[in-house]
């Protein structure tokens, strides 16, 4: 839409509050609402002050003036707020008007331009496939004296002799046998749909929706691939209505990428392929159908991996995800239908519009406007210098003997191994000024200072297991 087009909008649904909204620097959505007749269409020029110093990570206070920009192509009626609008908005310097540099949605942009500069392709299409899970109840705590979590789930297999209250009907799911259950077992299938319904309503693509692998209340609700940019958008609106509904349906949702001990965690699938002039640039004759120049943007994922991993797998709680048994790969792979490689190319369709790859390491904690920039900047990189992603990977690596798993790269198994990789590894994404090195160095600065040192200095509720009587 238009500037003109949104105030169309605004006058026909009979709008009264304009919700601006934007991402923080390590990946919380932020918002505030103005009367719908404060905007008009300079207002998508001029934009509206904020203070940037209450920001994570971003201005100092004596630099604290910045700017929101409304983008009108982002528009769509809330759901779940009476007579709302809502805007994904760019954040600029109020004095130079320049876009700041560490505004998430700034590096997507600035990604996707310098992926247009180079003439490899015009498009980079990601297509998500978020999982979350969705609880019954969630208590935690952490202070000087204490340290706790409990979440709870009708459909979690700790339930079935539970008594008391309300009747125990018996359908539970297994650990690790949550795939694609039918109601009564899947409780949450009312849920999702009105997820999905309502991110048909906001403009999101979907393509499907169900329960997931895991026991109490795992889900996935697939949107349908788009541009990195729109596809970052469409994943703010994902989560917000994925909460929304839920707590609608008296239960809470979490993007937390491992939450339940013992069992499969929450990734963050990216199918990914580059376009140039309407035409799929990763279809061809290599390995799993693919071109040559998909096999080098896998070389360049794969060479970076432990450096986008930083971005991708952005908590101390993400590597608990990355561990064998689970489903999330734990070494740096690729393969034709394989699912514990790190990269997979899926067989669904012979046709060159669906040729792809699929990169399971990420998970939905990331920032995703940052998290498809590195993963974007590191394919054009390897496509660049011609790097070979090595062999494929065609047996199940859960049943490798250990000398054949010395032999495979392996994932890295702590944020701060991959916060020291991206100390080491960067300069593919200072490339093009899309990343800088201001970015790199407060994400490092962040990440170390406020959670795995927060953590490293914390006990931990399983030590007095281990430790108390020593």
């Amino acid at each position: 839409m238009t500037p003109r087009e949104v105030l169309a909008l605004c006058r026909e649904r009979e709008i009264q509050a304009i919700d601006l909204r934007f991402m923080d620097f390590p990946g919380t959505q932020k918002h505030f609402t103005i009367p719908a007749k404060i905007l008009v269409e300079k207002s998508f020029e001029d934009g509206f002050g904020f203070d940037g110093s209450s920001m994570r990570g971003w201005k100092a206070i004596n630099e604290s003036d910045m700017l929101v920009v409304p983008q009108p192509e982002t528009a769509f009626v809330d759901p779940f707020m009476s007579n709302t609008l809502v805007m994904t908005c760019n954040i600029q310097d109020p004095i130079t008007r320049e876009d700041y540099a560490k505004d998430p949605r700034n590096v997507a942009r600035k990604a996707e331009s310098y992926m247009r500069s180079t003439k490899i392709a015009d498009v980079a299409n990601f297509g998500p496939e978020a999982e979350f899970f969705i609880f019954d109840d969630v208590r935690f705590d952490q202070n000087e004296h204490e340290c706790y979590y409990h979440v709870d789930s009708i459909e979690g297999q700790w339930n079935r002799g539970k008594a008391g209250g309300s009747s125990n009907a018996g359908y539970k799911i297994r650990y690790k046998e949550g795939y694609f259950p039918v109601p009564p077992a899947d409780t949450l299938q009312e849920a999702r749909t009105e997820m999905m319904l309502a991110l048909m309503d906001c403009g999101v693509e979907v393509e499907a929706q169900h329960h997931e692998v895991a026991t109490g209340g795992q889900c996935e609700i697939d949107m349908k691939y788009a541009p990195l940019l729109k596809t970052a958008d469409n994943l703010l609106r994902y989560k917000y209505i994925v909460k929304n509904v839920a707590v609608k349906h008296g239960k809470t949702a979490t993007f937390m990428p491992k939450p339940l001990w013992n069992d499969n965690g929450s990734g963050l699938h990216l199918h990914m392929s580059l376009w140039k002039e309407g035409k799929p640039l990763f279809a061809g004759s290599r390995y799993g159908g693919l071109s040559e120049m998909g096999m080098y943007a896998m070389g360049g994922i794969l060479k970076h991996a432990p450096a986008l991993f930083a971005f991708c797998c952005p908590t101390t709680n993400s590597y608990k995800r990355l561990i064998a048994g689970y489903e999330a790969p734990i070494n740096l792979t690729y393969s034709y239908r394989n699912r514990s490689a790190a990269i997979r190319i899926p067989v669904h369709s012979p046709h060159p519009e669906n040729k792809r790859f699929e990169f399971r390491c990420p998970d939905s904690s990331s920032n995703p406007y940052l998290a498809m920039s590195a993963v974007l900047m590191a394919m054009l990189d390897g496509i660049q210098n011609k790097i070979d992603p090595g062999q494929p990977l065609e047996k199940d690596i859960y049943d490798l003997k250990a000398d054949e798993l010395a032999e495979l790269p392996a994932v890295p198994d702590s944020l701060e191994q991959s916060l020291q990789a991206l100390r080491d590894d960067h300069k593919f994404l200072l490339v093009g000024d899309v990343f800088t090195e201001d970015v790199i160095d407060t994400w490092i600065w962040y990440k170390t200072t406020q959670e795995v040192a927060a953590l490293r200095e914390r006990p931990h509720p399983y030590e007095f297991a281990m430790y108390y009587d020593i």
